[in-house]
């Protein structure tokens, strides 16, 4: 599989298992991951980091948007603008890091494209995705060409060095 993906629960570290494998790439890569943003312990919203190093918001409870997903405003000019850019395909040979497939990023159409065009294309792509949410996420989980992985707090400690001998 070309596709491979970690689903689980928030804070199963999927996340953490996408640092390590981006520390581990022996290939060139692009594209993007997400942290969360706490103050004081508590979340406050997530950012989104490309590999080039640029960032910005992704969500969060400061943001007013008619795009929410629970206590966050969504920001999907941010989405369009740090995100679409880093996932689509420069060449062949690069690996694409699409940290994630999830509830905000979907609330952009061109994200949703260029997601797909990724996934399309001869790049072997390395990402996560939403445990559930919406159609467009079930219908990427149902690719013949995905190979999805459920991360638990007992495998993700081995799950970067597995998924960096698949590339």
């Amino acid at each position: 599989m070309k596709n491979i993906f970690l689903t689980g629960p928030p804070s199963s570290g999927k996340t953490t298992v996408i640092k390590k494998i981006i520390t581990g790439l022996k290939r060139p890569a692009k594209g993007f991951y997400t942290e969360e943003i706490r103050v004081d312990g508590k979340r406050q919203g997530f950012k989104m980091i490309t590999l080039a190093g640029k960032e910005g918001l992704l969500g969060h409870r400061d943001i007013k948007s008619d795009y929410t997903v629970s206590k966050y405003g969504v920001s999907i000019e941010n989405i369009d603008n740090i995100a679409v850019p880093a996932i689509i395909p420069d060449n062949q040979s690069q690996i694409i890091i699409l940290d994630e497939i999830g509830k905000m990023e979907c609330f952009s159409k061109k994200f949703k494209e260029a997601a797909l065009q990724a996934l399309d294309s001869n790049n072997t792509v390395i990402g996560t995705i939403a445990i559930s949410g919406t159609e467009f996420i079930r219908k990427i989980k149902e690719r013949c060409d995905m190979k999805i992985i459920e991360a638990t707090e007992s495998n993700r400690h081995e799950l970067s060095d597995k998924i960096l001998s698949m590339t």
